[in-house]
Order: C-alpha cells, then sequence, then structure tokens
C-alpha cells in the first residue's frame, strides 16, 4: 500500500494485525490481558467490539483511522507486542519499553512508548508485512 500512514483505515489495521504472527498465550485473568490471553486477541476484540469481547463500545467504521485508534491504546503490553509482531526496529521497542518503566500510569507508560514507536514506524513496519 503506498498511502500516506495517516490514511490508513481500521479495516486495513485489522487486517494487518490478523497477518502478525500471535504472542504466546497467558494464564487466564494475567494483568494486561481482560479476557484475551493474547495482545494479538486483545487488539482484535478492542478493535471489533461487535464480536462480544471488546471493551469499549463504539461505531465500527472509525473515520479518523488507524492512526487515532494507536493513539487511543491505554495498555503498553498492547503497543509493544505490535510494534515487535510487526518488525519495528529492536532498539526503538527497547528505548520505549526502558522509557516507559519508570512509571506506574498506563496512560503516561503508553505516551512515552509511542514518542519512541510513533505511528509512522508501526504503519510502515506493518505495510511491509
Amino acid at each position: 500500500m503506498t498511502s500516506q500512514p495517516n490514511s490508513h483505515s481500521v479495516e486495513w489495521f485489522v487486517d494487518a494485525i490478523r497477518r502478525l504472527p500471535s504472542d504466546e498465550p497467558v494464564p487466564p485473568r494475567t494483568p494486561g490481558y481482560n479476557v484475551y490471553r493474547t495482545q494479538k486477541d486483545h487488539w482484535l476484540g478492542w478493535l471489533q467490539p461487535s464480536n462480544g469481547t471488546g471493551t469499549y463500545a463504539r461505531r465500527s467504521g472509525d473515520e479518523r483511522g488507524a492512526q487515532h485508534v494507536y493513539g487511543q491504546i491505554g495498555e503498553p503490553l498492547m503497543l509493544l507486542w505490535l510494534a515487535s509482531a510487526a518488525g519495528v526496529r529492536k532498539e526503538a521497542i527497547d528505548q520505549a519499553r526502558a522509557a516507559s518503566s519508570n512509571t506506574a500510569n498506563l496512560r503516561s507508560k503508553c505516551g512515552k512508548i509511542r514518542a519512541h514507536i510513533p505511528w509512522a514506524d508501526v504503519a510502515a513496519a506493518l505495510s511491509s508485512q
């Protein structure tokens, strides 16, 4: 796909995530996993609340697109898995993990992760899959 990173639709994002390898399942009720056992399932459930597993009710086909979704995620494990599975540079992931480790607030952690792994990097990695 040759479009600009901010033009990717939520549907494109869902399809891109479906193509990624899954992370290893964790035991039920592991913190950070809600009703999911993998972060891939967490993403897909969050993006598709109509399937009954999504945490947040929202309209489908959000016109704001995938970049907006990436900016709304408040779970650091989701962001780190996505970057890793998509093939974002390991150095950027390591820097993001280190920068986010010194705060307990999930939103702050996510902000620090996104500062080291911006949407453009994720979109480029997903587009090359």
